[in-house]
């Protein structure tokens, strides 16, 4: 059972995405704030819903490190309305890219992250969505996110103190690389943090860093491993296919549709 990022069908509306997923079997979607440009989120909660779909997330807060104080702090209140959103729209967790300075030491960004993070803390709790923090690959690592490896995402959450509604989202594309995985899912599941599992495939050659992902089976990521390894760490919610590529947004909707759900079913079912 999966679910669809509407960002991987970005030409297409949210009630399209909605109508389509629903038709095509699929079981979950995951909801991007851009959705909700001239809608009400509760409004698209309840569509969601009557389609008979799940929804597993939104995408995306966070960004929190600046260098003034009054742009921090802009940065929480903005999260706060993200976790608003996610609230009505029936979003049960809230994806967290966490932000950088370029210029600015990585490791005071991350504390800036941790700060950030612990500012929402209350207003999440209250509105019983989870912060589900999402490691980037390094290469974002200037101007996306100071959190590039599972285990500084761990380490976010053990400075906080591990409270329940914060934990992580995993990402294939960004983290499969890396060596310290297998042993940083484990300690993940043992606190209870493995909140969104996120799927798509690394093409060779990438011909662009950002908009060049690939469909689950035109790379090279060992996804069936990785999946049993998130399953075996107690994850127990849908994948969430995520692919970010301006070749397949250029293609025919409809029948891209019908080549992700082949291909899930292929690789990672």
């Amino acid at each position: 059972m999966f679910s669809i990022h509407t960002i991987t069908n970005k030409p297409w509306s949210v009630e399209q995405c909605i109508a389509r997923y629903a038709a095509a079997g699929v079981q979950g979607i995951t909801l991007w704030r851009y959705n909700f440009e001239g809608r009400d989120p509760a409004a698209v909660g309840r569509m969601i819903r009557d389609a008979g779909l799940s929804c597993t997330g939104l995408a995306r807060a966070g960004f929190f490190p600046a260098v003034t104080g009054a742009a921090r702090s802009a940065a929480v209140d903005e999260n706060r309305r993200a976790i608003d959103e996610a609230a009505a729209s029936g979003a049960p967790v809230l994806v967290l890219v966490c932000g950088a300075v370029p210029g600015q030491p990585l490791e005071v960004s991350r504390g800036q992250i941790t700060e950030g993070i612990a500012a929402c803390l209350d207003h999440a709790r209250a509105a019983r969505v989870k912060l589900a923090i999402e490691p980037l690959h390094p290469m974002y690592a200037d101007d996306r996110s100071a959190i590039v490896t599972t285990a500084q995402a761990n380490d976010v959450c053990d400075a906080l103190g591990s409270p329940p509604e914060v934990g992580l989202a995993l990402d294939v594309y960004h983290t499969w690389w890396d060596e310290a995985l297998p042993a940083e899912i484990v300690r993940a599941g043992q606190g209870n943090r493995l909140f969104s599992f996120h799927v798509c495939d690394w093409r060779t050659p990438t011909v662009d860093l950002l908009n060049d992902r690939g469909l689950m089976g035109e790379g090279c990521i060992p996804l069936r491993s990785l999946k049993a390894q998130v399953r075996a760490a107690g994850f127990t919610g849908l994948d969430e296919v995520e692919v970010f590529s301006t070749r397949w947004w250029a293609a025919d909707q409809d029948d891209y549709l019908a080549r992700i759900v082949r291909s899930w079913q292929e690789h990672c079912a």
